[in-house]
């Protein structure tokens, strides 16, 4: 996806939802948000999952310290105490080599998934330990660019729907998606609002 792009999908979006044009009212439109492809955005992204963005950035920013160079080998030479002293849980770091493993083994191919649907995409990532429905939209959304990329399970999703629509309680993964439908084919650009929404409102509090 292309600013040219966002901009017709939020454009798009106001249209069909007045909640969204509120969204852009109060805070502006949402940017891109676009990363490089490659092992270390989808590392990234699989340490943004149920921690802050600010502490995933900080584990980040020491991995691939620690990494030298972050790539597939590097990472696989990285002992447990220094994924430790990175940041990275057990759980975590067991997912971080299995990703640089599948990199190394060929069965994982960055160049190759932009290339692929949607689905097959989720299918070659998920296919990987530790990488889940989220992950694979994450990067669907942020790094493939793809338009209509829906991250069901988010909780900034989940809370941002639930304080723009005014609801009694949080949505389930379930209900977002539901939801969703009527966003089709911009649902990605419909998480950037809400994520704008989300962002907008803490930064006021």
């Amino acid at each position: 996806m292309t600013e040219p792009d966002l901009r017709l999908g939020v454009d798009e979006l106001t249209r069909r939802e007045p909640v969204f044009a509120g969204v852009v009212a109060r805070h502006g439109p949402p940017p891109l948000w676009g990363r490089p492809p490659g092992l270390a955005s989808l590392l990234h992204i699989m340490l943004e999952q149920q921690v802050s963005l600010a502490s995933a950035r900080a584990v980040f920013d020491r991995l691939r310290a620690l990494a030298g160079p972050l790539t597939a080998e590097s990472l696989l030479e990285l002992d447990d105490r220094q994924l430790r002293e990175a940041g990275l849980s057990r759980q975590k770091a067991r997912y971080a080599r299995a990703v640089a493993a599948a990199v190394v083994d060929g069965s994982l191919d960055f160049a190759a998934l932009s290339e692929l649907p949607d689905d097959q995409v989720d299918a070659q990532l998920q296919a990987v330990p530790g990488i889940g429905p989220w992950t694979s939209a994450i990067y669907r959304l942020s790094v493939l660019g793809r338009p209509d990329a829906w991250p069901a399970s988010d909780l900034a999703v989940i809370a941002g729907i639930a304080a723009l629509w005014q609801l009694p309680a949080l949505p389930t993964p379930a209900e977002t998606i539901l939801r969703a439908e009527a966003w089709r084919p911009w649902r990605a650009v419909a998480a950037r609002l809400i994520w704008q929404e989300y962002l907008g409102a803490r930064a006021k509090r």
